[in-house]
Protein backbone atom coordinates (compact mmCIF):
# COMPACT_ATOMS: atom_id res chain seq x y z
CA UNK A 1 0.00 0.00 0.00
CA UNK A 2 1.41 3.38 -1.00
CA UNK A 3 1.71 6.16 1.55
CA UNK A 4 0.63 9.41 -0.14
CA UNK A 5 1.74 12.70 1.36
CA UNK A 6 0.50 16.17 0.43
CA UNK A 7 2.10 19.43 1.53
CA UNK A 8 -0.33 22.35 1.30
CA UNK A 9 1.84 25.45 1.28
CA UNK A 10 1.25 29.12 0.71
CA UNK A 11 2.74 29.07 -2.81
CA UNK A 12 2.71 25.41 -3.87
CA UNK A 13 0.94 22.12 -3.26
CA UNK A 14 3.19 19.09 -3.49
CA UNK A 15 2.21 15.42 -3.54
CA UNK A 16 4.53 12.47 -3.01
CA UNK A 17 4.06 8.71 -2.67
CA UNK A 18 6.31 6.31 -0.75
CA UNK A 19 6.36 2.55 -1.11
CA UNK A 20 6.59 0.16 1.85
CA UNK A 21 10.36 0.62 2.00
CA UNK A 22 10.09 4.43 2.11
CA UNK A 23 11.24 4.85 -1.49
CA UNK A 24 9.73 7.71 -3.47
CA UNK A 25 7.65 6.50 -6.42
CA UNK A 26 5.71 9.66 -7.31
CA UNK A 27 6.16 13.40 -6.93
CA UNK A 28 4.40 16.40 -8.42
CA UNK A 29 3.78 19.98 -7.40
CA UNK A 30 1.36 22.65 -8.58
CA UNK A 31 0.89 26.32 -7.61
CA UNK A 32 -1.43 26.95 -4.68
CA UNK A 33 -4.55 28.82 -5.85
CA UNK A 34 -4.31 32.21 -4.13
CA UNK A 35 -6.92 32.71 -1.38
CA UNK A 36 -9.29 30.14 -2.89
CA UNK A 37 -10.33 27.41 -0.46
CA UNK A 38 -12.33 25.26 -2.87
CA UNK A 39 -9.70 25.52 -5.59
CA UNK A 40 -7.07 24.25 -3.12
CA UNK A 41 -9.25 21.23 -2.29
CA UNK A 42 -9.75 20.54 -6.00
CA UNK A 43 -5.99 20.75 -6.64
CA UNK A 44 -5.24 18.29 -3.85
CA UNK A 45 -7.91 15.90 -5.11
CA UNK A 46 -6.45 16.02 -8.61
CA UNK A 47 -2.93 15.23 -7.37
CA UNK A 48 -4.09 12.31 -5.23
CA UNK A 49 -6.14 10.95 -8.12
CA UNK A 50 -2.95 10.83 -10.21
CA UNK A 51 -1.32 8.59 -7.63
CA UNK A 52 -4.30 6.29 -7.15
CA UNK A 53 -4.90 4.03 -4.17
CA UNK A 54 -3.08 4.56 -0.90
CA UNK A 55 -3.24 6.19 2.50
CA UNK A 56 -3.30 10.00 2.48
CA UNK A 57 -1.62 12.34 4.93
CA UNK A 58 -1.75 16.12 4.52
CA UNK A 59 0.48 18.74 6.08
CA UNK A 60 -1.02 22.21 6.31
CA UNK A 61 -0.34 25.50 8.03
CA UNK A 62 -2.28 25.75 11.28
CA UNK A 63 -4.15 23.05 13.17
CA UNK A 64 -7.65 21.72 13.74
CA UNK A 65 -9.58 23.27 16.61
CA UNK A 66 -10.48 20.73 19.24
CA UNK A 67 -13.64 22.75 19.88
CA UNK A 68 -15.06 23.12 16.36
CA UNK A 69 -12.97 20.76 14.22
CA UNK A 70 -12.30 23.67 11.87
CA UNK A 71 -8.86 25.03 10.93
CA UNK A 72 -7.28 27.56 13.30
CA UNK A 73 -4.02 29.51 13.44
CA UNK A 74 -3.24 29.20 9.72
CA UNK A 75 -1.26 31.94 7.99
CA UNK A 76 -3.01 30.73 4.82
CA UNK A 77 -5.99 32.59 6.15
CA UNK A 78 -8.53 31.20 3.66
CA UNK A 79 -8.33 27.91 5.62
CA UNK A 80 -9.25 29.41 8.97
CA UNK A 81 -12.71 28.51 10.20
CA UNK A 82 -13.22 25.93 7.45
CA UNK A 83 -14.08 22.23 8.05
CA UNK A 84 -11.06 21.19 5.99
CA UNK A 85 -10.85 17.58 7.16
CA UNK A 86 -14.47 16.84 6.29
CA UNK A 87 -14.26 18.66 2.98
CA UNK A 88 -11.06 17.00 1.79
CA UNK A 89 -12.24 13.53 2.86
CA UNK A 90 -15.45 14.08 0.92
CA UNK A 91 -13.46 15.16 -2.13
CA UNK A 92 -11.08 12.17 -1.92
CA UNK A 93 -13.56 9.56 -0.79
CA UNK A 94 -11.20 8.18 1.84
CA UNK A 95 -9.93 8.84 5.37
CA UNK A 96 -7.24 11.51 5.64
CA UNK A 97 -4.78 12.25 8.43
CA UNK A 98 -4.12 15.97 8.80
CA UNK A 99 -1.22 17.53 10.64
CA UNK A 100 0.47 20.88 11.02
CA UNK A 101 3.14 21.30 8.35
CA UNK A 102 5.92 21.94 10.87
CA UNK A 103 4.96 18.73 12.69
CA UNK A 104 5.23 16.87 9.38
CA UNK A 105 8.66 18.37 8.78
CA UNK A 106 9.82 17.34 12.26
CA UNK A 107 8.44 13.81 11.82
CA UNK A 108 10.21 13.35 8.49
CA UNK A 109 13.56 14.41 9.91
CA UNK A 110 13.05 12.26 13.01
CA UNK A 111 12.15 9.12 11.03
CA UNK A 112 14.94 9.09 8.45
CA UNK A 113 16.55 12.52 8.40
CA UNK A 114 18.85 14.69 10.51
CA UNK A 115 17.18 13.50 13.72
CA UNK A 116 17.22 9.79 12.94
CA UNK A 117 17.95 7.86 16.13
CA UNK A 118 17.41 10.89 18.41
CA UNK A 119 14.85 10.71 21.19
CA UNK A 120 13.69 14.36 21.09
CA UNK A 121 13.66 16.33 17.84
CA UNK A 122 12.50 19.92 17.44
CA UNK A 123 11.77 20.89 13.85
CA UNK A 124 11.82 24.57 12.95
CA UNK A 125 10.27 26.24 9.91
CA UNK A 126 11.87 29.58 8.97
CA UNK A 127 10.00 30.56 5.83
CA UNK A 128 7.09 32.83 4.99
CA UNK A 129 6.03 32.02 8.55
CA UNK A 130 7.76 30.57 11.60
CA UNK A 131 6.58 27.24 12.97
CA UNK A 132 7.82 24.33 14.98
CA UNK A 133 7.13 20.68 15.67
CA UNK A 134 8.09 18.31 18.48
CA UNK A 135 8.74 14.60 17.91
CA UNK A 136 9.60 12.23 20.76
CA UNK A 137 10.48 8.62 19.95
CA UNK A 138 9.14 9.17 16.40
CA UNK A 139 5.76 10.36 17.69
CA UNK A 140 4.42 13.88 17.14
CA UNK A 141 3.61 15.74 20.36
CA UNK A 142 0.48 17.74 19.52
CA UNK A 143 -0.35 18.86 23.04
CA UNK A 144 -3.60 19.38 24.92
CA UNK A 145 -4.49 22.41 22.76
CA UNK A 146 -3.07 21.09 19.46
CA UNK A 147 -0.36 23.77 19.51
CA UNK A 148 2.69 21.73 20.49
CA UNK A 149 5.82 23.37 19.07
CA UNK A 150 4.19 26.67 18.09
CA UNK A 151 7.15 28.70 19.26
CA UNK A 152 6.71 31.31 16.50
CA UNK A 153 3.89 32.98 18.41
CA UNK A 154 5.77 33.33 21.65
CA UNK A 155 7.27 36.74 22.26
CA UNK A 156 10.89 37.21 21.23
CA UNK A 157 12.88 36.77 24.47
CA UNK A 158 14.79 39.68 26.02
CA UNK A 159 13.94 42.41 23.47
CA UNK A 160 16.51 45.19 23.24
CA UNK A 161 16.53 48.60 21.55
CA UNK A 162 17.24 47.03 18.14
CA UNK A 163 14.01 45.05 18.47
CA UNK A 164 11.80 48.08 19.15
CA UNK A 165 9.17 49.10 18.38
CA UNK A 166 7.65 45.64 18.64
CA UNK A 167 6.44 44.62 15.17
CA UNK A 168 2.85 43.51 14.66
CA UNK A 169 2.37 39.86 13.70
CA UNK A 170 -0.38 38.62 11.37
CA UNK A 171 -1.97 36.95 14.42
CA UNK A 172 -2.72 40.39 15.86
CA UNK A 173 -0.15 40.32 18.65
CA UNK A 174 3.05 42.36 18.84
CA UNK A 175 6.59 41.09 19.21
CA UNK A 176 6.06 37.49 18.09
CA UNK A 177 9.13 35.50 17.08
CA UNK A 178 7.53 35.10 13.63
CA UNK A 179 7.45 38.88 13.24
CA UNK A 180 11.27 38.89 13.51
CA UNK A 181 12.46 35.59 12.03
CA UNK A 182 10.29 34.84 8.98
CA UNK A 183 11.76 35.60 5.56
CA UNK A 184 9.42 38.59 4.94
CA UNK A 185 10.17 39.89 8.46
CA UNK A 186 13.89 39.83 7.69
CA UNK A 187 13.26 41.97 4.61
CA UNK A 188 11.16 44.41 6.65
CA UNK A 189 13.88 44.64 9.30
CA UNK A 190 16.45 45.49 6.64
CA UNK A 191 14.17 48.17 5.18
CA UNK A 192 13.61 49.63 8.64
CA UNK A 193 17.38 49.90 9.22
CA UNK A 194 18.48 51.04 5.75
CA UNK A 195 15.44 52.47 4.01
CA UNK A 196 15.95 49.95 1.20
CA UNK A 197 13.45 47.21 0.39
CA UNK A 198 15.21 44.09 -0.89
CA UNK A 199 14.12 40.49 -1.41
CA UNK A 200 15.19 38.03 1.26
CA UNK A 201 17.80 36.34 -0.94
CA UNK A 202 19.65 39.67 -1.19
CA UNK A 203 19.15 40.69 2.44
CA UNK A 204 21.00 37.57 3.65
CA UNK A 205 24.18 39.06 2.15
CA UNK A 206 24.05 42.12 4.43
CA UNK A 207 26.20 41.69 7.51
CA UNK A 208 24.46 44.02 9.97
CA UNK A 209 20.96 42.81 9.18
CA UNK A 210 22.00 39.17 9.39
CA UNK A 211 23.87 39.84 12.61
CA UNK A 212 20.60 40.94 14.20
CA UNK A 213 18.81 37.92 12.74
CA UNK A 214 21.36 35.40 14.03
CA UNK A 215 21.31 36.87 17.53
CA UNK A 216 17.49 36.87 17.63
CA UNK A 217 17.39 33.27 16.45
CA UNK A 218 19.88 32.31 19.19
CA UNK A 219 17.66 33.95 21.82
CA UNK A 220 14.53 32.29 20.48
CA UNK A 221 16.05 28.81 20.24
CA UNK A 222 17.74 29.19 23.61
CA UNK A 223 14.31 29.47 25.19
CA UNK A 224 13.23 26.29 23.35
CA UNK A 225 16.24 24.41 24.72
CA UNK A 226 15.44 25.59 28.24
CA UNK A 227 11.92 24.16 28.02
CA UNK A 228 12.27 21.10 25.77
CA UNK A 229 16.00 20.24 25.93
CA UNK A 230 16.00 18.46 22.54
CA UNK A 231 18.77 16.26 21.22
CA UNK A 232 18.65 18.03 17.86
CA UNK A 233 17.01 21.09 16.33
CA UNK A 234 16.53 20.81 12.56
CA UNK A 235 15.98 23.94 10.49
CA UNK A 236 13.61 24.02 7.53
CA UNK A 237 12.12 26.68 5.29
CA UNK A 238 13.94 29.08 3.03
CA UNK A 239 16.15 30.53 5.76
CA UNK A 240 17.54 27.06 6.52
CA UNK A 241 19.73 27.49 3.43
CA UNK A 242 21.78 30.25 5.12
CA UNK A 243 25.08 28.57 6.03
CA UNK A 244 26.11 30.91 8.83
CA UNK A 245 23.13 29.96 11.00
CA UNK A 246 24.62 26.53 11.75
CA UNK A 247 27.91 27.90 13.07
CA UNK A 248 26.97 31.24 14.61
CA UNK A 249 23.68 30.43 16.36
CA UNK A 250 25.13 27.57 18.49
CA UNK A 251 28.02 29.85 19.46
CA UNK A 252 25.53 32.38 20.80
CA UNK A 253 22.68 30.37 22.28
CA UNK A 254 24.67 29.28 25.33
CA UNK A 255 24.17 32.81 26.69
CA UNK A 256 20.47 32.07 27.01
CA UNK A 257 20.46 28.38 28.02
CA UNK A 258 20.34 27.42 31.71
CA UNK A 259 23.23 24.98 31.55
CA UNK A 260 27.02 25.04 31.74
CA UNK A 261 27.20 23.17 28.42
CA UNK A 262 24.82 22.85 25.44
CA UNK A 263 25.08 19.58 23.51
CA UNK A 264 21.92 20.11 21.43
CA UNK A 265 22.81 19.94 17.72
CA UNK A 266 21.60 22.47 15.17
CA UNK A 267 21.23 20.56 11.91
CA UNK A 268 20.37 21.01 8.28
CA UNK A 269 17.42 18.97 7.01
CA UNK A 270 18.44 15.81 5.18
CA UNK A 271 15.38 15.96 2.94
CA UNK A 272 15.39 19.73 2.40
CA UNK A 273 12.18 21.12 0.97
CA UNK A 274 10.80 17.59 0.67
CA UNK A 275 10.66 16.95 4.41
CA UNK A 276 7.17 18.35 4.89
CA UNK A 277 5.58 16.19 2.22
CA UNK A 278 7.53 13.10 3.33
CA UNK A 279 6.37 13.67 6.89
CA UNK A 280 2.77 13.88 5.68
CA UNK A 281 3.19 10.45 4.10
CA UNK A 282 4.74 9.10 7.32
CA UNK A 283 1.60 10.10 9.26
CA UNK A 284 0.47 6.58 8.36
CA UNK A 285 3.52 4.98 9.98
CA UNK A 286 1.59 3.16 12.73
Amino acid sequence: MLRIGVDLGGTKIEALALDDAGREVFRKRVPTPPDDYQAAIDAIASLVAEVGDGTVGIGMPGALSQVTGAVKNSNSTCLNGKPFKQDIERALGREVRLENDANCFALSEAVDGAGKGAQVVFGVILGTGVGGGIVVDRKIIRGANAIGGEWGHNSLPLPNENDLPLPTCYCGRKGCIEAYLSGPSLSRDHEKATGKRLPTEQVVLHEETMGRYVERLARALGSVINVLDPDVIVLGGGMSNVDRLYTEVPRLWGRYVFSDRVVTRLARPVHGGSSGVRGAAWLWND
